[in-house]
């Protein structure tokens, strides 16, 4: 079976803000094959597989499974969908303390109504195929963190899924440990199964049939001097940037979607203020679209440039900031054309 995601779209509120945290992504994947899901923390990993779980219903777009329309599941298709077609592998390994590895990979299926005898058989046949049968009977805590998540992973295998997720599997792993989760993930992209892996680890690329950047690539030859119109926009939520702005002159705001339409303005900077510092910093995607009020002009620094202008102690300040701001401009996600009675809401100003 095939798995066809297109046009899929995940808005939610948070502190008064609308976040995209997936818009408009499409792709397609083929049956025996390993997908990586590659982007940095906050870009949308996990949403996209709670999605293909079916655990999280997408504002927009639609999910496929072979002839299955996922986004339209409901009730005791919904249901089935979730025991028997998808296997989720948890970052966390989320297994049971008090149950040995046996008694976690079969615990699953005897809920789901397999009898004690086969569900044990069954659990021992995957604990032999994930390479752990001498550790069957050992709980979690005298397991190491690759053996767990191996457990994890034959949990995930009761029911012979033929859709797979995993999420980050090597984070919690190090880099001894790492080889072995990485070669059974690539085992298991078999025909009739695909494989999804959500990650920020490089290794695993070359492993991979397909790969999906949520943030896309990097710009190459951005403009460091730009002269902006009225109106013009200088940069997306949602896109990747490796320049920080100084306004020279005019004035440049950075906005939001609204909640229930429009935009909200998070903060407006005039000449000699800067802004865009954290995406460049920390790699992540803007949390805002910026764009001029009236004519202005912007030159952009690179992070080298910046750090000298400004300090290393400052920018140490604003790193130890920006987890618990609100509305800062470093930016997230895609633009939403506004409307002119969501334009007098104002958040917070932030300080680049």
């Amino acid at each position: 079976m095939d798995l066809t995601v297109d046009g899929l779209t995940v808005e939610y509120t948070s502190a008064g803000y609308v976040v995209l945290a997936l818009d408009n992504l499409s792709f397609r994947a083929n049956s025996g094959e390993l997908v990586l899901l590659l982007g940095p923390s906050g870009s949308g990993k996990t949403t996209l597989l709670s999605c293909l779980a079916a655990i999280l219903k997408p504002t927009r777009g639609t999910i496929s499974f072979g002839e299955t329309a996922v986004t339209g599941l409901t009730g005791k298709a919904l249901t089935e969908y979730r025991r028997s077609t998808v296997g989720i592998v948890f970052q966390s390994f989320n297994l049971v303390p008090s149950l040995t590895a046996l008694e976690n990979v079969d615990s699953p299926l005897r809920a789901g109504g397999v009898s004690a005898k086969l569900a044990r058989e069954r659990a021992a046949s995957l604990l032999e195929q994930v390479g752990l049968s001498d550790r069957a009977h050992h709980r979690p805590g005298g397991l190491s963190g690759g053996q767990q998540q191996r457990v994890a992973i034959a949990r995930a295998l009761g029911n012979d899924p033929p859709l797979l997720l995993a999420d980050e599997p090597t984070a919690h792993l190090d880099y001894s440990q790492v080889e072995i989760v990485l070669r059974l993930l690539r085992s298991l992209a078999a025909p009739g199964r695909v494989v999804v892996v959500s990650t920020h680890d490089e290794r695993i690329v070359p492993l991979a049939d397909r790969v999906i950047e949520l943030t896309g690539e990097l710009p190459t030859g951005e403009t460091k001097k730009r002269k902006l119109k009225a109106d013009e926009v200088l940069f997306e939520e949602g896109t990747r940037g490796t320049l920080v702005y100084i306004v020279d002159s005019g004035q440049i705001e950075i906005t939001r979607p609204a909640p229930g339409g429009g935009e909200q303005v998070l903060a407006t900077y005039g000449p000699k203020e800067y802004f865009g510092e954290l995406a460049p910093l920390l790699g992540f995607p803007r949390a805002g679209t910026a764009r001029a009020v009236k004519n202005s002009t912007v030159t952009g620094l690179t992070v080298a440039e910046f750090r000298q202008m400004v300090g290393s102690a400052k920018i140490a300040t604003l790193l130890g900031k920006a987890g618990t701001s609100k509305g800062r401009s470093n930016g997230a996600a895609r633009r939403t054309p506004r409307k002119a009675d969501a334009r007098k809401s104002r958040g917070s100003r932030p300080r680049g």
